[in-house]
C-alpha cells in the first residue's frame, strides 16, 4: 500500500500510487483509509483539491464495501464545497442504495434529475447506475444528456417523469436526444477524450436501447462513424477505461452545498 510519507501535501500522484496498489492487492479498506488520512490532514493543492481527495476516498470504501464510510467521504467532498472531478452527489446515491435508504437516494436523484446537466460524465455514472437499478427509462434519459453534452447541446433537466419508452424513440427535441445537424462534424472537431467520453455514452446508450427494444437511431449509427481512439482495444468494456479516465481529468466541478446530517450522523 501507499506511504504516509506525501501526508503534508495532497497530490494526484500520491493517490494514484494507492489506488493502483489497491487494484493489485484488492485491500480497498486500507487504501480508503489511506486516503481518508492524507485528505484530513494534507494542504490541497490544485491538482488535488480537498473536496477530490474525499471523493477519492469515498471510491475505495466503496470497492471495500463500507458504504456507510462511502457516503461520510462524499458528505466531506460536498461540506468542503471545492472542486472534484464529478459531483459528489452521484457516488453518494450509489452509496446510498448500498446502505438500503431507497427513498434518500431516489429523493436525491430527482434532485439532480431537476437541474441541467453540466459534465458529461456525471451523465455517464448515474446512467449507468439506473441501469444496474432496472430503471432503463432514466439511465437513457441521462445517457441522452450526456451525449448532447459532448457534441455542444445544451439539454435541459432529464426529470422525464413516467414517460414510455416509446416517447424516447422519438427523435422530437434535443430532450429525447435527437441528434442534430452536423453531429458527425461535431465529433471530428472534438479532443480526443472527449470523443472517448462519447464513445463509452454512445455504447452505454446503444447498449440500454437495445434492452428497451427500441430500434436504430442516428446517435447509433453515430458510433458506428467515430474513429477509434489510438491505443484502444475493440471489445473491451467500457469499465476498463474508467480509472484512467478520471485520474487523467483536468477539469473540475464544484460541489454544491448541500447538508445531510443525519447520514453524516450515521456514516461516522
Amino acid at each position: 500500500m501507499g506511504t504516509l510519507s506525501h501526508v503534508g501535501v495532497l497530490s494526484r500522484e500520491a493517490f494514484d500510487e494507492i489506488e493502483f496498489d489497491a487494484a493489485a492487492t484488492g485491500d480497498h479498506r486500507a487504501a480508503a483509509q489511506e486516503m481518508t488520512l492524507l485528505a484530513d490532514t494534507g494542504t490541497q493543492t490544485a491538482g488535488m483539491p480537498r473536496a477530490e481527495a474525499y471523493m477519492r476516498a469515498g471510491e475505495q470504501w466503496l470497492l471495500a464495501d463500507e458504504p456507510a464510510a462511502a457516503a461520510n467521504g462524499f458528505l466531506r467532498a460536498i461540506e468542503d464545497g471545492g472542486p472534484s472531478s464529478v459531483d459528489p452527489r452521484v457516488p453518494l446515491a450509489r452509496a446510498l442504495f448500498m446502505m438500503g435508504e431507497t427513498g434518500e437516494a431516489e429523493s436525491l436523484l430527482a434532485r439532480l434529475a431537476a437541474e441541467p446537466p453540466r459534465d458529461p460524465r456525471m451523465c455517464d455514472l448515474l446512467a449507468e447506475l439506473l441501469a444496474e437499478r432496472s430503471d432503463m427509462i432514466g439511465a437513457l434519459a441521462w445517457a441522452n444528456a450526456g451525449v448532447q453534452l459532448c457534441l455542444g447541446l445544451d439539454p435541459g433537466p432529464v426529470d422525464l417523469g413516467p414517460e414510455a419508452p416509446e416517447s424516447l424513440e422519438e427523435s422530437a427535441g434535443p430532450r429525447n436526444g435527437a441528434p442534430a445537424q452536423g453531429s458527425a462534424d461535431r465529433v471530428r472537431g472534438l479532443p480526443s477524450g472527449d470523443r472517448a467520453e462519447l464513445r463509452l455514452l454512445l455504447s452505454l446508450r446503444f447498449r440500454i436501447r437495445n434492452d428497451l427494444g427500441l430500434p436504430e437511431d442516428a446517435y447509433d449509427r453515430l458510433l458506428d462513424e467515430l474513429p477509434s481512439e489510438p491505443g484502444s482495444v475493440a471489445g473491451l468494456p467500457a469499465e476498463t477505461t474508467r480509472a484512467s479516465d478520471a485520474a487523467s481529468r483536468s477539469t473540475w466541478t464544484v460541489s454544491p452545498s448541500v447538508t445531510w446530517p443525519a447520514r453524516r450522523a450515521r456514516a461516522s
